[in-house]
């Protein structure tokens, strides 16, 4: 099935090796700055709405020469292309991966025809709730899970200051009552719309919510369950069963980390309305046309999923950490969890080979400046390097310039810090106002240190808007597809999220029957304990 060599498999993989154990592997920041005073400006890219200074990472002009070998040894071009033309390269579905043709202008791009009627569609249904914000509607609940709530959740956050100020947005996700029940509480069923989000009408956690949904509905004197209901589905007959009339659909060929762009995106265009929803398109199409014809040297999300193959699989950095400083990005890391890990958590390759090597780092993060008062100790002086992700953006939606500077200037620093470090013997001179007078000096200098040298990365936005943050989202998708072609895997099917599933519907029953006939002693137990009364 594979039409490439497996990235260890090749002449460039072999070079990158050699590279690391002789250069690689002990290189110093801060000497390779001392050394190139124009290393800023050799590491630097930039690509739609996003620029990247790559030059605090731990590489050099060699290094992203055979990283870009490999890339061409990997059929990474043709790949992509095969992609964007359709082809189905999801192997294990037998499917096409085309979230990009959802953001294409029209007639550009495949199924361009139905792809714009449904957007057409939802984006009108979406104006006309807008039209009766404060009236008919003051509240909109999007019921959902996974893709079809980690997209459009961050989204409306990191959007807020162009959403609708007569509309609050709510997202309900976890099966566990504690999600929906404050939700419900604070609303009036005849100013709210539930946005029931499944594309095939059965998603466990989404169906048993959105019964708990209209259970509420009914018994607070909700009246017209049809226009106070609206799914994003599929499953037509599913749907009006359920009540609803109103139905937005998208296809097999769109993966539900992938589907932001869809009619998934439902909240977030009633959010903000249409004009702005198709900024946010534009902005992601943008992107997309920077990775399909950029030279891969020049080419922002190649260039960073390059990156990640070399951290994972020759320095053995098993964590990327993701520090947005602004927070309407709160719930990026969050998405990217699910955006990375889903599409690269694999062990096999695409002919179902064991691999040899690692894949999908660990994705993690918060805020900063929230962040700097949590992990940031273990980031500066634990046992494990983890290289850092910053985001940046230059210019606020707010008024309160004094608190943006001093945002940016922590951003600064930390990856400053991270890069220079501090000897022992430069914190001995320093006074440190907590420390015990009784600790001996040379000891409590070793307390202070830091050893420096940790890589990051800074992506820096001049705004925070809908266009640029399509292409912020568009450039992760991107540089997921490109570390996965890299190791040979297929980044777009999630075997790994079905085995979970059916041993839950086995066990469902078994809390009603106490049945515990082949179940492990622990499952047995636990199942036991929790029917006690």
């Amino acid at each position: 099935m594979a039409d490439a060599p497996r990235c260890d498999h090749t002449v460039a993989w072999t070079a990158l090796r050699g590279h690391f154990e002789a250069h690689g592997r002990d290189l110093d920041l801060r000497t390779a700055f001392a050394d190139d005073p124009r290393r800023f400006e050799r590491f630097t890219l930039q690509a739609p709405e996003v620029f990247a200074d790559l030059s605090k990472n731990r590489w050099d002009e060699v290094t992203r020469r055979l990283l870009t070998e490999l890339a061409e040894a990997c059929q990474l071009p043709q790949r992509r292309d095969r992609m964007l033309a359709g082809e189905p390269i999801n192997t294990t579905e037998g499917r096409a991966v085309l979230h990009t043709a959802l953001r294409a202008p029209r007639g550009a791009g495949a199924h361009s025809a139905e792809v714009h009627d449904v957007l057409d569609r939802m984006l009108a249904y979406a104006d006309s709730v807008r039209a009766q914000a404060g009236t008919t509607y003051t509240d909109i609940v999007n019921i959902g899970i996974g893709g079809s709530d980690l997209g459009p959740r961050m989204a409306a956050i990191a959007l807020q200051p162009f959403c609708h100020p007569g509309l609050r947005l709510h997202f309900v996700s976890n099966v566990d009552g504690h999600d929906i029940t404050p939700v419900l509480q604070g609303l009036k069923p005849e100013r709210t719309l539930f946005i029931i989000a499944s594309k095939t009408f059965t998603t466990q956690e989404t169906m048993a919510n959105a019964q708990v949904a209209r259970e509420w509905f009914v018994a607070h004197g909700g009246q017209d369950t049809a226009r106070h209901f609206v799914g994003v589905t599929t499953n037509l007959k599913a749907a009006a069963e359920f009540g609803i009339r109103d139905t937005f659909g998208f296809w097999d060929w769109v993966g539900g980390r992938y589907s932001l762009w869809s009619a998934i995106g439902l909240p977030l265009a009633i959010a903000i309305g249409a004009d702005p929803f198709r900024a946010f398109l534009a902005g992601a199409r943008a992107m997309d046309e920077h990775f399909a014809g950029a030279p891969l040297a020049q080419n922002l999300p190649v260039q960073l999923g390059l990156l990640d193959v070399w951290y994972r699989n020759f320095h053995g950095f098993t964590s990327r950490s993701v520090a947005p400083y602004h927070q309407g990005l709160s719930r990026l890391p969050a998405y990217l969890q699910q955006l990375e890990m889903e599409s690269n958590g694999k062990g096999v390759d695409v002919d179902g080979h064991t691999l040899p090597y690692g894949t999908s780092p660990v994705v993690w993060g918060e805020p900063g400046t929230n962040g700097q008062h949590a992990y940031f100790q273990m980031l500066h002086q634990g046992t494990d390097v983890v290289p850092v992700e910053f985001i940046a953006v230059k210019t606020p939606s707010h008024g309160h310039g004094d608190l943006h500077t001093k945002l940016l200037a922590n951003c600064l620093a930390q990856s400053q810090a991270l890069m220079l470090g501090k000897t022992a013997a430069e914190a001995a001179t320093e006074r440190a106002p907590t420390a015990s007078p009784t600790l001996d000096r040379d000891v409590l200098a070793k307390h202070r240190s830091f050893p420096g040298n940790r890589p990051s990365t800074t992506l820096l936005l001049s705004a925070l808007n809908p266009r640029s943050f399509g292409a912020l989202i568009a450039l992760y998708e991107h540089r997921v597809f490109t570390s996965g072609a890299i190791w040979g895997i297929n980044s777009f099917d999630q075997w790994g999220v079905e085995l979970g599933k059916a041993l839950c519907n086995q066990l469902l029953p078994r809390f009603a029957s106490g049945d515990a006939a082949g179940l492990d002693a622990s499952t047995a137990g636990l199942l036991a304990m929790l029917r006690a009364g």
